[in-house]
């Protein structure tokens, strides 16, 4: 029992130290000096990703008036209504694009913009952000770590008591020996799995709760919606309206994918708000092409893609890239679908996930 009880160390030892290793070298180096937010929608973004960024936008367009409610969940803009950033152009593109006006639809096609996309790139870029399934790998193995040590420690009850039978004298139990391994190897498995699964950087967090603070006397709800997703939103009306189409975003994934056809998918929690714990946030891949949407009207990832947010697809309803329609551009005011380097073409080295 003694040696087994030294295989249990040397494993758990051996394990903890590469589960921590490989968790250090995955996420994103520092950046050399401190970076900060640029504007609300960044703000957004770090706080509830895509989601986040849209719900700010549709309360400032609901706020001035530009949207306006026509039934139970559904928006229509007056006319001449105009954007006043990317945000809120790909809500009124998604709008004119969405005949029927369900907000779920709408903020699902905004969120999928190559423009609003192109915000968690950026961040990213600037070490604020770690990009989708960073850390995916080593999340998995701290989860396998402590499960397997949970394990193991419950099977070293019926051992010890067959030890205690065997043993011709006094000995230590089993259990003893190899409990403070066993429990050292949950407890870090287990905070090894949920550090790996953040999406902000301690760079990132630095920066966010500075741009909190610098707007802590700002009730604006736009404003409080961009730095606390919709848990920041205390209008009720505008909760009655934006709470249900946050709801209803996994409806319009499914939708889209209904209508694109199945392809591989790919989920994990983001950093969202509290409604819609899903990040949807389709990234650049490392050769540059982007996974935001593949040719054609349909939506959804190019050949060899592979999307998440809770099994959604990465376009939208009867979009192209994000938003667009059928033959539409992949641009959002001249953006791209991620880097300048991107096409909203799907490519066999593109790649989409999700985050939370």
């Amino acid at each position: 029992m003694n040696l087994l009880a030294a295989a249990v160390w040397i494993g758990v030892i051996v394990s903890t130290v590469l589960l921590l290793r490989g968790l250090r070298a995955s996420r994103p180096p520092a950046p050399a000096q401190s970076e900060r937010l640029h504007d609300l929608s960044e703000a957004a973004f770090m706080a509830g990703g895509p989601g986040a960024v849209v719900d700010s936008a549709l309360v400032s367009l609901f706020g001035d008036g530009r949207l306006v409610v026509g039934g139970p969940g559904i928006a229509q803009a007056r006319p001449g209504a105009r954007a006043n950033d990317a945000a809120e152009r790909a809500v009124l593109l998604a709008l004119r694009q969405a005949p029927s006006g369900w907000l779920y639809q709408v903020r699902y096609a905004a969120m999928s913009d190559p423009a609003v996309q192109e915000i968690g790139d950026a961040l990213a870029h600037r070490g604020l952000l770690s990009p989708p399934d960073t850390g995916r790998t080593w999340r998995r193995r701290g989860t396998v770590q402590a499960a397997v040590c949970g394990l193991l420690l419950v099977l070293s009850l019926p051992l010890t008591i067959v030890s205690w039978a065997l043993a011709a004298g006094p000995r230590i139990p089993f259990v003893v020996l190899v409990f403070p391994a066993l429990l050292g190897g949950i407890v870090v498995g287990g905070v090894a799995a949920k550090r790996a699964g953040r999406r902000i950087t301690p760079s990132g967090q630095a920066a966010l709760g500075e741009f909190r603070a610098h707007y802590l006397n700002d009730h604006t709800p736009h404003v409080q919606t961009a730095l606390f997703g919709l848990r920041g939103l205390r209008d009720p009306f505008l909760r009655q309206q934006l709470v249900p189409a946050a709801r209803g975003t996994r409806l319009a994934a499914a939708q889209s994918r209904a209508r694109t056809g199945p392809h591989r998918s790919r989920s994990s929690s983001g950093s969202g708000d509290d409604v819609l714990p899903v990040l949807v946030w389709c990234a650049s891949s490392a050769t540059g092409t982007s996974g935001c949407g593949s040719s054609g009207s349909g939506a959804g990832c190019g050949g060899g893609a592979s999307c998440s947010g809770g099994g959604s697809g990465c376009g939208s309803s009867g979009s192209g890239c994000g938003g667009g329609g059928g033959g539409s551009s992949c641009s959002s005011s001249g953006s791209s679908c991620s880097s300048s380097s991107s096409s909203c073409g799907g490519s066999s080295g593109s790649s989409c996930s999700s985050s939370s």
